[in-house]
């Protein structure tokens, strides 16, 4: 907890009420004080901002406040070593704390003072979101009179960046932290190495990327593509923890151990366990493959972390212990030898041992140990810090033993699930944590005693990068969620408002955009629902609509001729009828009649309501879709996403009109079966195949005919509306389609689609289904 005692005697007399009330500012986060007072100051274009130019925090920030300005508002600042200037930055030693700072404005000009780099960076970070109010770039500015006294919550402020699963270059991670630090957050973890690769050069050992930090993509099929991957030298990530450290961000970077080291043993299989010497991983998932306790392991991990030391200067070097399976150190008798002789209970005691005898050797170098909440299975070693995205217990439990810790849970802090339940999400998990859950997450667990709340750092989002390719599939995922985590790591637990906090994030998503990142909308745009449901809807030739957003912000527009709304188009008051074969469009606009989102349309043509894509789908009989997949695992542009679920290859098209249709066209597309299940892959379902390669069979009725063996009647079966053999996977397309006959049926029903091919083959699912009428 980091408010400071200069600050508390200013919020003590603080007041957010007057000519400025501050959730009427466009910040984000949201200041600790802000005292409004009378007047206002105009920034214009070729004013001057004042540094010493001895002071090169304080350059290096008016730097980049001009930079942030001349982006978000497209005027053109001068940096001078001169009195009497429009913005100065001062150091004033009274302001206590690293990252505090105070911003004053006044009708003759602005100041940033602070004791600390941190401070002015994050104050020259405030006046460039007063700078941004609105859209009306180029035009000068008025700055309202006020005093911003301001300081974070929590230390740990973070974001990680999985470089492992898919690789990003150097220029993408700068885009990031520039991002970071427009809302102050001030920590980027860099998950390094796992399974598919090796992202950090170690000269010691150079096969951990030339050989690590490449790997073959998986087949759907054909033959097997060109090696993917890549790796970043010393140099440039040097290069790179400074150009971070300029903007206050600190890079921790992650070597996962023991567990989610394929890569490792590939590379240098004498460092695994078995013996053998696997290709670099291309599943995602939990693989079996572990490092060698051993001797030579633990000089291997101590030589590593000597080079990583010499990259990345920051207190905390993070080294996993996540999901590590224990098959391999319990059948090897050289392992098994090792725990006895060291005394230990089992394979848990050993990994505790280990990242004991890591913790200790980081703490003799001045660093100090961070890992996954699974260090704490086995006993957790003194030295140690825990990052809890098990939920929060790990947190409560380590923070209990004295431990410090970091929040992350996976609800709502894994920012590579989906953001909403749109169609249109990019590829990712299906748990939905939205903008909303991650803005009304508290980082203190109520289990964490106040005795013990002083052992929780702070918090941080992770993404996890299995489905996430391009940039912008990195940046959908991370913004405006982050504006979310970084309010409820840095301002007061008491200035939380949802209902303030959403303009001031739309406002911010626009500044992102301005600077070329890639922003979500899925908080605030419209999702159209069909009243009574789309077999209704043919029936009666008109559909009844209602219009939605998460957010619930702005008043949605919408028009029926398939023309772009305006801020002027009919207002949504309710559930309105729109006749078949009509487009409507829509989106919501802000108090000034700005959108706040990217227009969504729905087809309401006979057509469009028999036809469901792969994401309106939904799972078989005893299923569940788990995840949003590309149609390969490594495109290097946007491409189709498909709802799936990895241990079974079925799916089911929801509340067909069997009355209606008379038959169907349902396209398919084979997808790479690539996927460590470890301890579950018993769950996963094989079918018997009645041909070569497998068939689709297609079947009405699923659910009834499975709720009714449920009940006991054995015998019930769906009925059977086609059967496909499939093609050879070597050799047939990637995507192909089938056409058949639906029975007569009465009303809405279901309709399954099961591929029975083999779980050795690639995998199989639904891309589209058409159903079609009677000419």
């Amino acid at each position: 907890m980091l408010v400071r005692p200069w600050l508390s005697m200013v919020l003590a007399t603080s007041a957010l009420a007057g000519p400025v009330h501050a959730q009427t500012l466009p910040l984000v986060p949201m200041p600790a004080s802000i005292v409004p007072a009378s007047g206002s100051f105009t920034l214009h274009d070729g004013q001057a901002i004042s540094a010493k130019a001895t002071d090169g925090a304080a350059m290096t920030a008016a730097r980049l406040l001009a930079d942030q300005i001349r982006v978000q508002r497209h005027l053109t600042l001068t940096i001078a070593d001169t009195r009497g200037v429009a913005i100065a930055f001062v150091r004033d030693g009274s302001i206590a704390g690293r990252e505090a700072y105070r911003l004053t404005v006044t009708p003759r000009g602005i100041t940033i003072a602070a004791s600390g780099d941190a401070g002015l960076l994050y104050g020259a970070m405030t006046l460039a979101q007063l700078a941004s109010p609105d859209r009306k770039l180029g035009q000068p500015v008025a700055i309202p009179a006020l005093t911003i006294a301001d300081a974070p919550r929590f230390a740990w402020r973070g974001l990680m960046v999985d470089v492992t699963r898919h690789f990003q270059p150097i220029a993408v991670l700068r885009t990031i932290v520039d991002q970071m630090a427009a809302v102050k957050l001030n920590t980027l973890h860099m998950h390094l190495t796992d399974d598919q690769g090796w992202r950090v050069e170690i000269r010691k050992y150079p096969k951990l990327t030339t050989v690590g930090g490449w790997r073959t993509p998986p087949s759907t099929g054909g033959a097997p593509g060109a090696p993917v991957g890549g790796f970043y030298t010393q140099a440039e990530l040097r290069e790179f923890v400074a150009y971070a450290a300029a903007r206050g961000i600190t890079i921790v970077p992650e070597v996962d151990l023991p567990g989610h080291a394929q890569a490792l043993v590939a590379a240098y299989p004498e460092l695994g366990v078995v013996g053998d010497q696997p290709a670099v991983g291309h599943d995602w998932g939990v693989n079996p493959y572990l490092f060698d306790p051993g001797p030579k392991g633990i000089a291997f991990v101590k030589d590593v972390l000597d080079e990583l030391m010499t990259i990345f200067p920051g207190t905390y070097i993070h080294l996993g212990g996540d999901e590590a399976v224990k098959e391999q150190w319990q059948r090897s008798p050289r392992v098994q030898a090792q725990i006895a002789a060291l005394g230990l209970k089992d394979e848990e005691a050993l990994q505790s041992w280990m990242i004991d005898q890591f913790g200790g050797y980081l703490e003799s170098k001045g660093r100090r140990l961070i890992g996954w909440d699974e260090i704490l299975e086995g006993g957790l070693p003194p030295s140690a810090s825990v990052m809890s995205w098990r939920g929060e217990k790990g947190a409560v439990d380590a923070a209990g033993q004295g431990h410090d810790v970091v929040l992350s849970p996976g609800g709502p802090l894994y920012f590579d699930h989906f953001q909403s339940d749109r169609s249109d999400e990019p590829p990712g998990r299906f748990d939905i944590n939205t903008l909303a859950a991650v803005y009304a997450y508290d980082p203190m667990p109520v289990g964490i005693p106040a005795d013990r709340a002083a052992h929780v750092l702070g918090a941080q989002a992770n993404v996890w990068s299995e489905f996430l390719v391009t940039p912008a599939e990195v940046e959908h995922k991370m913004f405006p969620r982050a504006a979310a985590l970084a309010e409820i790591t840095w301002s007061p637990k008491a200035a939380r408002d949802w209902t303030g906090f959403l303009p001031r994030v739309r406002r911010q998503s626009d500044r992102w955009t301005a600077s070329g990142v890639t922003v979500a909308d899925s908080a605030f745009a419209v999702a159209f629902a069909i009243d009574g449901g789309r077999g209704a809807a043919l029936r009666a030739g008109v559909m009844p609509v209602t219009l939605t957003t998460q957010a619930g912000y702005g008043t949605i527009r919408y028009t029926l001729d398939g023309s772009e709304p305006t801020a002027a188009s009919t207002a949504y008051a309710g559930k309105f009828t729109a006749p078949l074969g009509a487009t409507v469009r829509a989106v919501a606009f802000d108090a000034n009649g700005e959108a706040t989102a990217a227009v969504r349309n729905l087809d309401t043509s006979r057509a469009a309501l028999l036809r469901r894509t792969s994401s309106e789908m939904e799972a078989c009989p005893a299923g569940a879709l788990g995840m949003r997949v590309p149609l390969t695992p490594d495109a290097t542009a946007a491409t189709p996403a498909y709802a799936i679920n990895i241990f079974d290859t079925c799916t089911l098209y929801p509340d067909a009109p069997l009355d209606i249709a008379t038959g169907y066209r349902v396209e398919v597309v084979r997808l790479a079966r690539n996927y460590g299940l470890a301890h579950d892959a018993s769950a996963l379902r094989s079918h018997y195949a009645v041909s070569d390669h497998g068939e689709l069979l297609v079947q009405v009725g699923c659910r009834a005919a499975a709720a009714a063996r449920v009940a006991g009647d054995k015998s019930a079966r769906p009925i059977a509306a086609g059967i496909f053999p499939l093609p050879d996977p070597t050799t047939a397309p990637q995507r192909f389609a089938f056409t058949g006959a639906l029975p007569h049926g009465t009303g809405d029903g279901d309709i399954c689609f099961q591929f029975t091919s083999p779980l050795s083959d690639p995998f199989y699912t639904v891309e589209r289904v058409q159903l079609t009428e009677a000419k």
